[in-house]
């Protein structure tokens, strides 16, 4: 199997630091997309939040900055492989986060403190390598995986988020997703289609019911020039993706009617003097701006486009060889992404220029290491974490300086941290591994909590 090209970045910052083609379907007759899911009020249901993919819950009210200084782990859920970039969805009083063998489990979201609780809750079988991070709506909870230890195959599996009544179960449907795996990106369910990028550089669409059969063909597939990592975006009627040939796409939510299906135009994120692909940065929109990140870029364009087939940025990120990671998080007029070691903060609207620099730098003490965990902003607290094996919250004000300092410091037992924090009801949900643990112990999901 191929290694992407996140996986060849995160090796560089560290070494730096010091240390996904199937033919597609149209939509078998009398399968109707399922209707448009209702938002659940408490919950973090998908990767980044919402459906504009923006990292910004506004739900928290426990955790604020005059309190988050006191986290301290409250429990640890213990996987059979490491979590690699999956992120936690946390709905209904059950926890969801995938392993790297592709297993997709489920714990309960506030631990077991009694003899009488089951951990897991539930947990999938082997779906092969996955780092995607689990998507719930309508009871159902999606994840994209390859299909086997054996077979590259892309597959989008969709699960009772309630489990099947025994401790291992079985997927509902799994969509067809072209002959390489399905990484990093992570399910979008919206208007009652499910879509997932794939390593084979093309988006897929299925309606988010299935199709009456254990393995649905995508009603329509959207085509990049490289490969995705990234996770679809949907906003306004459009879907958003970026693929690893340096460009951001704008699809048609609708598709076009066709099987296969170009953008309505795409967004340039090189710039003459340097390639920057984007890796597996996922967009977000807010106000009618897509922001996306880079190998050395953050860009943020239109999100009606420019009336060509090829845009340019709104305003860009001074190119200063510096490496991005994650994707951007946007709250309240700024915009936050990691930045070399640190979480550079830009205005959302730009500075006045095609290139600006961050308005500031959100720095953790200790070692220095690359940050590829995604901000995650709550309550006037962001949060991200290092490949140190720390996990940081910072004031999302700034502090009268330009760089400006932790106010936590939390713990793993691993130095790589590329899953993005999970805020919500007080608590903090991140995965990683536990480093020197047996192999059937390795993963875990972390949960930090005020103390009682």
């Amino acid at each position: 199997m191929r290694i992407s090209t996140r996986t060849l970045f995160v090796t560089l910052a560290l070494a730096i630091a010091g240390v996904v083609s199937a033919a597609g379907a149209t939509t078998p007759a009398g399968i109707k997309p399922a209707p448009t899911p209702t938002p659940l009020k408490a919950g973090w249901r998908e990767f980044r939040f919402n459906d504009g993919h923006t990292g910004f819950n506004p739900l928290e009210t426990t955790l604020d900055v005059d309190n988050v200084s006191q986290l301290q782990l409250g429990f640890e859920d213990r996987l059979g492989k490491p979590v690699l970039s999956s992120s936690p969805a946390v709905v209904n009083g059950i926890a969801y986060v995938a392993s790297s063998d592709g297993v997709l489990w489920a714990f309960p979201a506030d631990g077991c403190k009694d003899s009488q609780c089951v951990k897991p809750l539930w947990k999938s079988t082997s779906l092969g390598q996955s780092r995607s991070s689990p998507t719930v709506s309508n009871g159902i909870v999606y994840i994209g995986s390859q299909t086997s230890a054996d077979n590259n195959d892309g597959k989008l599996s969709a699960f009772r988020a309630a489990g099947c009544g025994k401790t291992v179960c079985e997927p509902l449907w799994q969509g067809a997703a072209g002959k390489d795996a399905i990484l990093q990106s992570s399910p979008t369910i919206a208007n009652g289609w499910a879509y997932i990028g794939a390593f084979d550089g093309r988006l897929y669409a299925f309606p988010a019911s299935g199709c009456g059969a254990a393995l649905c063909q995508p009603s329509w597939i959207g085509v990049t020039g490289g490969t995705i990592e990234s996770t679809p975006t949907v906003a306004n009627g459009v879907v958003f993706v970026g693929s690893d040939d340096g460009f951001l796409y704008a699809f048609d939510a609708r598709g076009c009617g066709s099987a296969h299906c170009g953008p309505r135009w795409r967004g340039e994120l090189g710039d003459e003097n340097l390639e920057s692909p984007v890796f597996d940065s996922t967009p977000a929109v807010s106000n009618g701006i897509v922001y996306i990140g880079s190998a050395h870029a953050l860009a943020a364009f239109n999100a009606s486009g420019c009336g060509a087939s090829k845009c340019p940025p709104l305003w860009q990120s001074v190119n200063d060889l510096q490496f991005f990671g994650g994707s951007p998080a946007v709250a309240n007029g700024r915009v936050y992404i990691g930045l070399e070691e640190n979480v550079a903060v830009f205005e959302a609207d730009g500075c006045g220029d095609v290139k600006c620099g961050p308005e500031w730098l959100l720095t953790g003490s200790g070692e220095s290491a690359a940050v590829a965990s995604s901000p995650t902003i709550a309550n006037g607290v962001v949060y991200a974490g290092r490949n140190s094996g720390a996990v940081f919250a910072w004031p999302a004000e700034p502090c009268g300086d330009f760089t400006c300092p932790a106010i936590w410091t939390g713990f793993i037992n691993d130095r790589v941290v590329s899953s993005s924090p999970t805020v919500i009801n007080g608590k903090l949900y991140i995965g990683s591994a536990n480093d020197g643990f047996p192999e059937d112990q390795s993963g875990s999901l972390y949960v930090f909590e005020l103390p009682e």
